[in-house]
């Protein structure tokens, strides 16, 4: 299968970058009037962006389903693949926002 080694380094490239995206941690630029707020944003701000990674693995892994159904001709693995890609655009918009909203209240707690 010609496309077995492409759909392995899709996984593993998708993989390091959910890992990089789920262990990096946002810092205060500047100080804040009220650190509960600040808190607050960063939390909002961290979990937007677990949701958006969340999302794009999902994605990739509904690609990755979808490609191998079609290849194979299995019509259900094509459909739960494309299903999986819907629910991960659905969580990566959630992640963004949840990233604007946490951004947001950083902005307006100068």
């Amino acid at each position: 299968m010609k496309a077995f080694p492409w759909i392995l380094a899709g996984v593993g490239i998708g993989a390091i970058v959910t890992y990089a995206v789920l262990t990096s941690e946002p810092e205060s630029a500047y100080d804040a009037i009220d650190d509960n707020l600040n808190d607050a944003a960063r939390k909002t701000f961290a979990w937007g962006t677990k949701q958006q990674a969340k999302g794009k693995a999902g994605s990739v892994k509904g690609a990755i389903k979808q490609g191998v159904g079609n290849l194979t001709g299995n019509q259900n693995l094509a459909d739960e693949g494309t299903a999986d890609r819907i629910v991960g655009n659905v969580k990566d918009a959630a992640g963004q926002v949840g990233q604007a909203v946490g951004q947001t209240i950083h902005d307006l707690n100068r």
